[in-house]
């Protein structure tokens, strides 16, 4: 509204000015977001923080928008253990403390959403505490606006739970009944295994914890033979960290085939997606760690020895190393399996291969559901031939042991 420049009553002009409607300023945090969430550019990221660092009422703001960051990542597909492993792969440990503290923080406020993903938050909780101290008010708008940024990009993945099912239907998983004795067992059979410094003890517990897991398998197979249950295929990501991750693929690969599941390498993302029944499932998170536990310690011993005889460390080396070590362990894998899976013309083994049959074809249904489109990459890098002989002479010793036949 603009007032009039004559004044009526004495007829002389007096002074113009408008009456403008005022606006509230831009909050701080939209101001950041605007500087430097969509540029990437140092010095855009030094305005945002600057501006952040100044502002200190701006912290509640701050944090609330970080955990609508997180419920985003939630609807793209992307889960606890999946946004923590992203961050330590992209940024530093700061990053890390910052992204669990808001993954802990939006926890309350969302739904629930099943046993592993109730296992991923309390594996967030009991991090606590391992971040670094909080620095000054800079150093920390920086690395808050470094991890929004790194939250704002991330991509859709493939649903893990289909339909959300897991949320609304009841299913046999580890969240409605403890961890069974036989599981206990392989975890602490394959622990000791890690542990030991002695590669024929290490054989000997690797092979029991492998009996004792397709045994599992099988018997859990036959309860759904008789008793079929609601059960369908399950997913979960496993991380595959550098170096040497095509190796490590191919390794988890054969985990995952001689226990009846299916997995999918994400490489750009670091992880791959494996498909089966829970019980399978945990099986290869279990054997996969173990193993590549075992390998790293006999990569380190082959390297010892190596340098003795006057050669010096080299990447070549241990990337044949491993790559010997998933294409040995893959092939004693799979023939572990086809001596578990082996009818021996009892009526048990009438019954049990219709169902792994079925099942075989339920976990593959899922995997083309999820996975439409897939390619296939070859194994790079494996040229040394001392890193090669050592590798499949470590497999060799981690190999997996006979089953007993099902009683």
């Amino acid at each position: 509204m603009v007032d009039t420049p004559w004044h009526s009553t004495t007829g002389r002009w007096k002074s113009w000015h408008h009456r403008r409607v005022s606006t509230p300023p831009t909050p701080t945090v939209e101001r950041a977001f605007e500087a430097a969430l969509y540029d990437t550019a140092d010095d855009a990221l030094d305005t945002a923080a600057s501006l952040l660092a100044a502002d200190p009422a701006a912290d509640a703001e701050l944090a609330r928008r970080g955990e609508e960051f997180v419920a985003t990542a939630w609807r793209r597909g992307w889960q606890p253990a999946d946004l923590v492993r992203i961050v330590r792969r992209e940024l530093d440990a700061v990053h890390v403390g910052l992204v669990a503290a808001l993954i802990r923080a939006q926890a309350p406020h969302d739904r629930a959403r099943g046993p592993r993903w109730a296992a991923q938050l309390d594996d967030v909780r009991d991090a606590d505490g391992t971040a670094p101290p909080r620095t000054d008010r800079f150093s920390h708008a920086t690395a808050v606006v470094e991890l929004y940024r790194l939250l704002l990009r991330l991509p859709t993945l493939e649903p893990l739970e289909p339909f959300d099912a897991a949320a609304t239907t009841p299913q046999r998983g580890r969240a409605n009944r403890p961890e069974s004795r036989a599981l206990a067992r392989i975890r602490a059979l394959l622990a000791k295994a890690e542990a030991t410094g002695y590669p024929e003890e290490a054989e000997a517990l690797s092979a029991k914890a492998q009996e004792l897991m397709a045994r599992h398998s099988v018997d859990e197979a036959l309860l759904a033979a008789h008793a079929p249950s609601p059960d369908a295929p399950g997913a979960c990501r496993i991380g595959v960290e550098p170096p040497y991750e095509q190796a490590k693929a191919v390794l988890l690969d054969a985990v995952a085939d001689a226990n009846h599941c299916r997995a999918v390498w994400n490489e750009p993302l670091g992880f791959s997606t494996v498909v089966g029944f829970e019980t399978d499932l945990e099986a290869v998170e279990l054997l996969y760690t173990s193993l590549l536990v075992q390998a790293e310690a006999a990569m380190t011993k082959a390297e010892a020895t190596q340098r003795a005889g006057g050669r010096g460390r080299t990447k070549t080396f241990r990337q044949s190393f491993l790559a010997a070590y998933a294409h040995r362990a893959g092939t004693r894998l799979r023939a572990a399996a086809e001596q578990a899976t082996a009818g021996t013309g009892t009526a048990t083994d009438v019954d049990l291969l219709p169902v792994l049959a079925s099942r075989e074809v339920a976990v593959t249904d899922r995997v083309e559901r999820m996975f439409p489109q897939t390619t296939t990459t070859r194994l790079r890098g494996a040229g040394d031939e001392a890193g090669w002989t050592e590798g499949t002479r470590a497999a060799d010793r981690a190999r997996v042991g006979r089953r007993r036949p099902l009683t």
